[in-house]
């Protein structure tokens, strides 16, 4: 999959079939529409096309107008959206920066210039809530009528529902703020996943005294910033963590901003997933796992955080929590072992 800041760059096709949005999530609604998106561009023999945007229309509003509510919170990171479109078998995404501009852009001019000139768009394919342009003018009858009148075909999706619910990034959203890792991850198609680099960070967990089995260094954790200042769930969760050997492994994840520690901290108080695995792989040592690429599921939220008013209390806090997922995974293996048995 080709990744392109904006649509100036020679290596972009010279023609495509394309949906727009945000795409917060992939959900399964957005993975329909790109699967219908590959059948048709399959018909025509040309690549399929992401165009998003970045920051996200509304974070871009809420800045200018200073009012932060109005920004969504944020289901996935730039990283994880792209790794989730290469999934779903895109060719290429055009990554666009939202700003003064394009905000102000006309919906006539977002057609020509975007859609037409930048993309040479064939085949162009929205959800029914669909708008574009300044002031949110721009709909499907005015896409479809431009598309009659230039010559590219263009085609709207209806909502994807699962139980009877509309999936949508907002209903994600809803679902992890609540907690619901089960609902979020039947809408998501799989567990809900942050993934990046392990960063450093004050490395206090190295100081907190050993409590559980297995704790090396008190809790070592796994660090990785979630780059957005309002992440769709937040709280202490049962994990599993990919890309540090052959199996996951079983941990247990702080999400949020830490009330606990100094906000003065080296990540400068920056929204953080910290990983603690309840089974170091000693392979790695004690240094290992920083600049390594790593992918987090969270199955199952313990409670939201929690501010401890000392080093003991955090360590006693973080301990209970280990026991938790613990006996969270002894009852999630013997479920999956159960599936697997009813299948058989």
């Amino acid at each position: 999959m080709k990744i392109f800041r904006g649509f100036k760059h020679p290596g972009l096709a010279p023609h495509c079939a394309v949906t727009i949005g945000n795409f917060d999530g992939v959900h399964r609604g957005h993975q329909a529409m790109l699967a219908l998106l590959s059948a048709e561009a399959s018909q025509r023999h040309i690549p399929t096309c992401v165009l998003t945007f970045e920051p996200h229309p509304r974070d871009y509003f809420a800045e200018k107008f200073k009012k932060p509510e109005l920004a969504p919170a944020r289901v996935g990171t730039l990283r994880d959206k792209l790794s989730q479109l290469k999934l779903c078998g895109v060719d290429q995404v055009i990554v666009l920066p939202f700003n003064e501009k394009l905000a102000s852009q006309s919906p006539d001019t977002f057609i020509q210039e975007v859609l037409l000139d930048g993309l040479g768009a064939q085949y162009v394919l929205v959800g029914d809530d669909f708008k574009f342009g300044a002031q949110r003018a721009g709909d499907y009858a005015m896409l479809d009528a431009a598309g009659q009148a230039q010559g590219f075909d263009v085609a709207r999706m209806n909502s994807y529902e699962v139980h009877g619910e509309r999936v949508s990034s907002t209903t994600v959203r809803a679902a992890l703020a609540r907690g619901d890792m089960a609902l979020a991850a039947q809408m998501l198609g799989h567990p809900y996943t942050i993934s990046g680099h392990v960063v450093h960070g004050r490395k206090l967990g190295r100081q907190l005294a050993e409590s559980t089995p297995g704790a090396q260094d008190g809790f070592r954790t796994l660090n990785l910033r979630f780059n957005h200042w309002k992440p769709a769930a937040s709280g202490i969760f049962a994990v599993l963590v990919h890309g540090l050997g052959a199996q996951p492994l079983r941990g247990v994840a702080n999400l949020g901003v830490r009330p606990s520690l100094d906000p003065n901290d080296v990540n400068g108080g920056r929204v953080l997933l910290e990983t603690h695995c309840l089974d170091w792989p000693l392979p790695l040592g004690g240094e290992g796992a920083y600049g390594k690429i790593i992918r987090v599921e969270l199955l199952h939220k313990l409670h939201d955080e929690l501010k401890y008013d000392s080093l003991a209390a955090l360590t006693a806090g973080i301990a209970k929590d280990c026991d938790d997922a613990r006996a969270f995974f002894a009852s999630y293996t013997e479920t999956r072992r159960q599936t697997t048995r009813d299948r058989i």
